[in-house]
């Protein structure tokens, strides 16, 4: 095997033909490369790669189109089949040499992350990946071309049915939408032989064994038919004799059985066993709190994927065939809206995007539009005076384990968001938030109503810049009478507000007139209005770690008792620092001195007050700035602010577990090359590395003709 190994290599060497295949491929991996990965500076080589694989449809029938063809046409194999060496080894010789030329660029391509790695991050087990798929792909495409080329001693007539064999793989997935979009016997028949899906089931990050066990099948049973395409010609012998090593239809039959066995059997192991989550961000794997979470269920739960199955996002197929491996009262089911379009409509009046989901319950059935699944950020282009859309993360898992538990709750909570008083209008990402934490929510208006309803699980007044009525007083003391709780942040204003100081009265606080001043330089962001407050450990402040930041802009002074009281304790657990103080005169200020009627600090920015009731407790927990719950404050600081909210309300819900999955960032930090390094790979890569191998086969082509 080792001599027609160094045989072959060597005539793919000295016909020119091998360093053409290498120039070739390096030209467009480096050309790729450079506009995706140097000039665009995304950190995943899958693009590039992907944009490559069409050149396996041109070079591999070029390389592979005489490696038997010729040697059957010039009658030269007959010296190798008579030779004492088995017809495998003769095969899998050829096969090497080939697969050592088609390597010969992967490795060089495998240098390029690694010299763009110097001026970035870029993510080595995806890229890693990524070129795994690109050197599978091609080790089936030339396992095809070297059976092909077995069949026929034109080296044309081998290149264009290798051609033919390998668009036919690579176009399967969209050949198959043409007879069904929901897939029946015959797309089923024509998938097996599917080499784009695998390839793209890799390139997104996650190692699935079925992929690779399909390739190599693939490759193992291109090899074997080979073996039965020269054993046919060298030996002549009985159709019973089904001896391994010599030619035999049964074998043939056999192998291809064997073949669609070992993928089918893969194909149903559990996805936990045969894919593995590759990402930095885990993109594909359950959280921890999602499985222990599952493992509780022991109601069925269906949820319905509106689209067919061959059109399903394969990131969402992955998150929800690990939902479906780890319960069995979990059950994924696809309803394609073209055969069935008006199945939406029992669940939900609104149109909904293909990919969504629709999970039910005996209980309850709730939606999740494809829309919330990833995370989107628009930008506005100068240049174009349009936005640019941009996903920057991934929130299946964190909408399906919500929503499971919505409707799987005995009772879903309720709170009630308060209008009248100049309160801002929560904005459509934290109304998100609390559909994503499975907490109702409706507006209300004190003066339509006669107390607060008795089935608000809390209350929100949310950035509350004029006072109340004395009568709206009345109602939400009342309300905390009852064992109430209310989240409310107030709003800086130069107007007295003797309601609102009486509320905050009622649980022994007070607020100092003027807008806080933080005069420590870390305490602030830009202005010294604008609070970045030292925070505690607390229900309120969990899952923010210590290095990110709260933005509290234009915030009242809140004081707090030193002290708690026999019914009342405190927990301040958002503060300023102690060199912060309240600015009376703010309108008129025309710099950020203190004055001689402010207030020292510290101040609460944040605070928790429960009064112990003659039934139970009432809780109300105070913000000192009405904009901190804002979608401007909160972009500033990442979403940290809505984190802040989310934990505050859902707080108030006496739940034994509150199911809160973050969303999984897609935000990969760009490369930034230098505009003369860029040049200089671009040059490198695409110009003088290929050139430079063409000039090599050139030359030693050229010594070889003159011999």
């Amino acid at each position: 095997m080792f001599a027609i190994y160094k045989r072959e290599l060597k005539s793919y060497l000295y016909s020119f033909i091998g360093f053409l295949f290498i120039a070739a491929t390096l030209f467009f991996l480096g050309l790729y490369f450079n506009v995706y990965n140097v000039n665009w500076g995304y950190p995943y080589v899958s693009y590039a790669l992907a944009s490559v694989i069409f050149l396996f449809l041109i070079s591999v029938p070029i390389l592979t189109m005489r490696v038997l063809a010729e040697e059957r046409r010039n009658k030269t194999d007959q010296l190798i089949l008579t030779a004492p060496v088995s017809v495998g080894s003769i095969v899998i010789g050829k096969f090497l040499a080939l697969m050592t030329i088609f390597t010969i660029p992967v490795a060089v391509f495998c240098i390029y992350p690694f010299i763009l790695n110097l001026y970035g991050d870029m993510p080595l087990s995806e890229n890693v990946l990524s070129i795994l798929a690109y050197f599978l792909f091609g080790m089936t495409a030339i396992a095809i071309g070297l059976f092909v080329s077995s069949l026929t001693e034109s080296q044309v007539i081998s290149a264009v049915i290798s051609f033919a064999l390998i668009f036919v793989g690579y176009m399967m997935p969209s050949i198959c939408s043409v007879f069904s979009t929901t897939g029946n016997l015959l797309t089923a028949i024509l998938s097996c032989y599917d080499l784009d899906s695998p390839f793209y089931a890799l390139l997104g990050g996650t190692l699935d064994l079925t992929a690779v066990v399909y390739y190599l099948s693939i490759t193992i049973l291109m090899l074997f038919l080979t073996v039965q395409s020269i054993q046919k010609r060298r030996y002549s012998v009985s159709v019973k004799n089904i001896k391994f090593g010599a030619y035999s239809s049964g074998m043939i039959v056999v192998a291809f059985i064997v073949t669609v066995l070992v993928n089918v059997v893969v194909r149903e192991m559990p996805v936990t066993w045969t894919s593995f989550d590759w990402t930095g961000e885990k993109m594909y794997s359950l959280t921890d709190q999602t499985k222990e979470y599952v493992k509780t269920i022991d109601e069925d739960v269906t949820i319905y994927v509106l689209c067919s199955e061959s059109s399903q996002d394969t990131t969402l197929e992955q998150t929800l065939k690990r939902y479906d491996d780890l319960s069995k009262y979990i059950d994924v089911e696809y309803v394609d809206p073209n055969v069935n379009p008006m199945f939406a409509s029992n669940y939900t009046d609104v149109s909904l995007n293909s990919n969504s989901l629709i999970i039910e319950s005996a209980k309850r059935s709730t939606v999740i539009d494809y829309s919330d699944i990833y995370e989107v950020s628009y930008t506005f282009n100068q240049s174009t005076y349009t936005y640019d859309s941009e996903t920057t993360g991934y929130d299946g898992e964190g909408q399906i384990t919500s929503a499971l538990d919505y409707v799987l709750a005995d009772d879903v909570p309720k709170t009630y968001i308060l209008t009248g008083h100049g309160e801002i209008e929560l904005g459509s990402t934290f109304e998100s938030a609390l559909t994503k934490s499975n907490i109702e929510f409706e507006t209300i208006n004190l003066m339509d109503v006669d107390s607060v309803p008795e089935d608000a699980s809390s209350l929100v007044i949310n950035g509350i810049s004029s006072d109340l009525s004395e009568d709206d007083e009345e109602k939400l003391e009342e309300y905390l009478n009852n064992g109430g709780k209310i989240l409310i942040s107030i709003e800086y204003g130069s107007q007295e507000t003797p309601n609102i100081d009486k509320l905050l009265d009622y649980m022994g606080l007070y607020k100092v007139p003027g807008v806080v001043v933080e005069q420590s330089t870390g305490g602030y962001y830009r202005s010294p209005y604008y609070i970045l407050p030292s925070k505690t450990s607390s229900a309120y402040t969990s899952g923010i770690g210590s290095n990110y930041y709260i933005f509290a802009p234009n915030c009242v002074g809140i004081v707090v008792p030193e002290e708690d009281s026999d019914t009342i304790s405190y927990n301040t657990f958002l503060s300023t620092s102690d060199r912060a103080f309240a600015k009376s005169d703010a309108e008129a200020a025309s710099n950020y001195d203190k004055g001689e009627n402010d207030v020292d600090g510290p101040f609460a920015v944040g605070v928790e007050a429960v009064k112990t009731l003659d039934d139970g407790t009432a809780t109300m927990v105070v913000y000192a700035s009405g904009e901190i719950f804002t979608e401007a404050a909160d972009q500033i600081v990442s979403g940290v602010n809505m984190t802040l909210f989310t934990n505050t309300v859902s707080s108030f819900e006496e739940k034994e577990v509150n199911i809160s999955i973050p969303v999984k960032s897609y935000a990969a930090s760009y490369i930034s090359v230098p505009q003369v390094n860029m040049l200089l790979f671009m040059v490198f890569a695409v110009i003088l590395l290929p050139l430079g191998c063409l000039a090599a086969g050139f030359v030693i082509w050229l010594r070889r003709r003159k011999r």
